[in-house]
């Protein structure tokens, strides 16, 4: 059927063939400029995060503006006359940016204690550094030891400061955010309706508009703050940083890296080709199918809405090697057989090649497809659009690959191999001589990488900093680490307090209970309505729980800044003499402070309306003993001890929180998705060499040498992260090719002679040759990975290389000799083992 199909249409119509697929191509070439990238912070997090939604809601409850950070270093004193003259200039220009809109730094931050005033006369007299003349010994003092500022403001070593600039808020961005996820929540819990699933489509399209609307404005609004930042480098070091510059960046950076990825590969593989074949049309062929590949992949993506992320930025980089694999088989094959059959016609070594190339090449696009696939199976969104969007993409290569090679070969003339083209490699003799004289030394070797890769695989971590994704040369880099080290850290981590719940509950049922006691009900309503009012809220045991907190999380080693009402109560102590706050002091600050400084000093932090109190730190991401979740674990189970009362309920958010939740599924999305891709590759195994015992040869053949992976990340503390859990499914989908084909080939050398040694040979001598070109190709392809920015990515890369030269020797090596001992074939001829 498959000849008459070649016979009836491909080769007999080869013109039309490549017209039909050329308009395909053209009319998903169009749509790869539709192709988008995303960087957000979102592509970190888990669909079904039930603490996103928390964290959504305490964003919105609290005045917690989008912010770009600015790190500031003058090469003069920081108060001098000269560093707040350009620390003003600085300030006065990028006030001037749209997206900006307003600044806090140490020239308009209130000064509390230069000198120490009355609070009722702070209310009405704030002092600054740009609106008074104040004792710069005393402004030194209160930046180095307020609660309010030091090690937030300024560092330690007073050298450094922070300008904090508040960014104009985008109501339409978070409206249609918060519409789509509520849509999408709905459609996850398969409670949307048909009405709704329309809406979210057009939700969906009207998001994703805006947004890249807003991102091409916030990318000119950081290229403005930069070029105003370059201007002051000669009297000061300064830093960027910030989310928005951050997730910037990364998209420059996954720009980048496809172009790289793309333009090298290309270079790397013309030269592999010409080094092999030395023939201009088996350089020209190849480099044509693996574009066209690449385009109608892209095309794909951009006509389905799949947008790249850091994890499929080098999906690029993927397509061109599992193409130019599959078609190199097909080069090697054709090449085979013109030696072997010298007079034989165009017409029969291209029929022969397709028929011969076409069932093992299915199967092993099958199983690589079924590595990718499995990457659905995780719970981070991004993972599973890379595995969406490869097995994709290695469908359309093998579609294109085996309608192109056949077409354009038919209307040449028959290729003759040229005499000094023949690039023999000395691994596969070496590799022959191995399998038949040094087989206990192959088992030997095979059981100590299993040991190693299993004490290796129980040392595993997922601990992985968020500064340490980037170069050390990168701006990212820099920018966080002086705000890690100098500024108070910077992972945020809230705590959050609620008050009086059970309390409230109890109030509402006893006043249902006496619902005739009228005088006694009005107390009550009155003190219920009372109780939201600041001079209420602010009582004496709300402020000791909150201290209680506050200082309990200041002790804790990791933890760099903390800033809540606690702040407020310890510098108010100060200012109050040396006595505590009281709850009317607090209120008249509540109420009557002007609301440019109440948002930098109560609004973050105190939420009457719900009750509530927020308490913000700022985790040191770059400290080397950090372990989030065993933080975590202690700060949840510490404030169960320190917060006996039960009326109080807390809840940990924030990105740490997130981030965590991220790191903590890795384990259990690693072992979904290699246990499924090892469960589909053996019932695929089953299927396509029906032999039970085959099936578990080629199982272990691939196993052994994958497990490697994690016994050398176990033991380097190389952690799990979103790039190095796809690494696993990504290289046994790949490497099982070598399986297929070796298998493939070896049983029908075998029936030749009945002679399994001789099989061997010859299944070297042929298929090995094209196992390594493509293992070559694959090897040099994710090497250049170590050029991007992203140190996931260089982990990915250089680990994926190591995986498959094992996976390689795995298949010359160890494949064979379990073939010999095994005989799955039978034993009609007695062999040499």
């Amino acid at each position: 059927m498959t000849k008459k199909f070649y016979d009836n249409y491909v080769l007999k119509y080869p013109i039309k063939v490549l017209l039909i697929l050329f308009i395909c191509i053209a009319f998903l070439g169009y749509h790869s400029s539709k192709l988008e990238i995303d960087a957000s912070s979102e592509t970190l997090l888990l669909d079904d995060d039930k603490d996103l939604k928390f964290a959504r809601e305490v964003n919105k409850n609290y005045h917690n503006p989008d912010f770009l950070l600015i790190t500031y270093k003058p090469k003069d004193d920081l108060l001098s006359d000269i560093s707040l003259e350009n620390l003003k200039k600085l300030s006065d220009e990028l006030i001037k940016l749209k997206k900006v809109k307003s600044i806090i730094s140490i020239l308009n931050v209130p000064l509390l204690q230069s000198p120490v005033q009355e609070i009722s006369q702070l209310v009405n007299n704030i002092k600054t550094l740009s609106n008074s003349n104040p004792n710069k010994d005393l402004v030194r003092k209160e930046f180095l030891e307020s609660e309010l500022y030091k090690n937030s403001l300024v560092s330690k070593d007073f050298t450094t400061t922070a300008i904090l600039l508040n960014l104009e808020p985008d109501i339409k961005y978070f409206e249609l955010l918060e519409k789509r996820n509520s849509l999408l929540s709905k459609r996850r819990d398969n409670s949307i309706n048909d009405e709704e699933e329309n809406e979210l489509t057009t939700v969906v399209a009207e998001f994703k508009a805006y947004r890249d609307i807003q991102r091409e404005e916030d990318h000119e609004n950081i290229v403005a703050i930069r070029n105003i930042i370059k201007m002051y480098h000669n009297d000061a070091d300064l830093f960027l940083g910030g989310v928005g510059m951050i997730a910037d960046d990364i998209i420059g950076f996954v720009k980048n890296d496809l172009l790289i990825y793309g333009s090298t590969l290309v270079f790397l593989l013309i030269f592999i080709l010409w080094l092999i074949f030395r023939q201009v049309i088996w350089i020209i062929l190849p480099i044509i199918i693996c574009s066209l590949s690449v385009v109608s992949t892209a095309g794909v993506l951009g006509l389905f809405g799949w947008e790249v992320t850091v994890i499929s930025s080098n999906f690029i980089a993927l397509q061109l090697i599992i193409t130019i694999s599959i078609v190199l088989h097909l080069i090697v094959r054709y090449k085979e057989l013109s030696d072997k059959y010298t007079k034989s016609s165009q017409y029969k070594l291209v029929i022969n090649t397709i028929l011969s190339k076409l069932n093992p090449s299915f199967f092993a696009i099958i199983t690589t497809i079924a590595g990718f696939g499995s990457l659905v199976l995780s719970g981070i969104h991004p993972v599973k659009n890379l595995g969406w969007m490869m097995s994709a993409g290695i469908a359309i290569s093998l579609i294109i690959s085996f309608f192109i090679f056949p077409a354009i070969l038919i209307m040449i003339k028959r290729i003759n191999s040229v005499k000094q083209s023949k690039f023999k490699l000395s691994i596969i003799k070496a590799s022959s001589n191995l399998v038949q004289k040094k087989g206990p030394l192959i088992i030997i070797l095979s059981t100590v990488i299993v040991i190693f890769s299993l004490t290796g695989s129980s040392k595993l971590i997922v601990e992985n900093s968020f500064i340490n994704y980037f170069k050390k040369s990168t701006e990212i880099y820099k920018g966080m680490e002086v705000i890690d080290e100098q500024l108070g850290g910077t992972t945020p981590l809230d705590v959050i307090l609620t008050f009086n719940t059970e309390e409230k509950n109890l109030k509402e049922e006893k006043k249902e209970k006496n619902s005739s006691e009228n005088d006694f009900d009005s107390f009550e309503d009155e003190y219920a309505k009372s109780e939201n009012d600041a001079q209420y809220w602010f009582s004496e045991d709300k402020m000791n729980i909150i201290l209680r907190v506050h200082n309990y999380l200041e002790s804790i080693p990791e933890v760099g800044k903390v800033q809540s009402l606690g702040t407020i109560l310890k510098l108010g102590k100060t200012l109050n003499h040396g006595e505590e706050l009281d709850g009317f002091k607090l209120a008249i600050l509540y109420n009557k402070l002007p609301l440019e400084y109440k948002k930098i000093l109560l609004s973050p932090y105190v939420n009457i309306e719900k009750n509530q109190a927020r308490i913000n730190i700022r985790v040191v991401d770059s400290n080397p003993e950090l372990r989030r979740n065993n933080l975590i674990n202690k700060i949840n189970k510490d404030l169960d001890k320190i917060l006996k009362d039960r009326s109080v309920e807390f809840r940990l958010s924030n990105l740490m929180i997130l981030y965590n939740n991220m790191l903590q599924s890795l384990f259990d999305s690693q072992i979904k998705t290699l246990g499924f891709v090892v469960g589909i590759l053996f019932i695929m195994f089953l299927i396509l060499f029906r032999s039970i015992t085959v099936a578990i040869i080629a199982i272990t053949a691939n196993v052994v040498p994958i497990s490697i992976l994690f016994g050398i990340m176990g033991w380097l503390n190389i952690p799990l992260d979103v790039m190095t859990i796809t690494i696993a499914a990504i290289s046994i989908g790949i490497g099982v090719d070598d399986t297929i084909h070796y298998i493939h080939r070896f049983k029908e050398e075998y029936k030749k002679d009945h002679n399994y040694i001789n099989a061997m040979k010859r299944s070297h001598e042929s298929i090995g040759y094209a196992m390594t070109y493509t293992s070559l190709v694959v090897i040099i392809g994710f090497s250049i990975l170590v050029l991007s920015n992203l140190i996931p990515t260089i982990y990915f890369g250089l680990l994926t290389v190591i995986v498959m030269i094992t996976i390689l020797a795995s298949a010359l090596v160890l494949l064979p000799k379990l073939l010999i001992i095994f005989k799955p074939y039978g034993n009609k001829e007695k062999s040499h083992v």
